[in-house]
């Protein structure tokens, strides 16, 4: 996958669960500013949660953002795909180093039985429209 597509990708999954009538509100009021770096994609991505307006949250493909993550997460584009399908153990890949962290990572582990309901949605999307990516 290219750093194009993941990032087309990765935006469908943050509008679901920033749109979702039960994901949305509990991340933001979980209020857990992140930033993920992909390095071979040479991609950074900042969210965090929206106070006002329709959306939930909001991120933004870059450092120059105004605010501070609470956690910061380092993984290849392909653990994160694994993850968004259910097939990747947030806790192993720390574990094992496919996951590199820093920050509050607690409290990003309490963020994952909120997000588990997007794997089914994010398996969808995949088999509709990015079939290569299904794992």
């Amino acid at each position: 996958m290219n750093a194009k597509q993941f990032r087309a990708v990765m935006d469908r999954v943050f509008e679901m669960m920033s749109t979702d009538p039960e994901m949305g509100p509990k991340l933001r009021d979980a209020e857990t500013p992140q930033r993920f770096e992909f390095p071979d994609l040479d991609l950074v991505v900042n969210v965090t949660y929206n106070e006002d307006g329709e959306q939930n949250l909001r991120w933004e493909w870059t450092d120059d953002v105004d605010w501070e993550p609470d956690v910061q997460m380092t993984m290849d584009s392909d653990v994160a795909n694994r993850y968004f399908q259910g097939k990747e153990n947030i806790a192993m890949a720390i574990a094992r180093r496919r996951i590199k962290t820093s920050g509050n990572v607690k409290k990003a582990l309490a963020l994952i039985p909120i997000t588990k309901p997007v794997y089914a949605h994010y398996r969808e999307m995949l088999e509709n429209e990015y079939p290569h990516l299904v794992e």
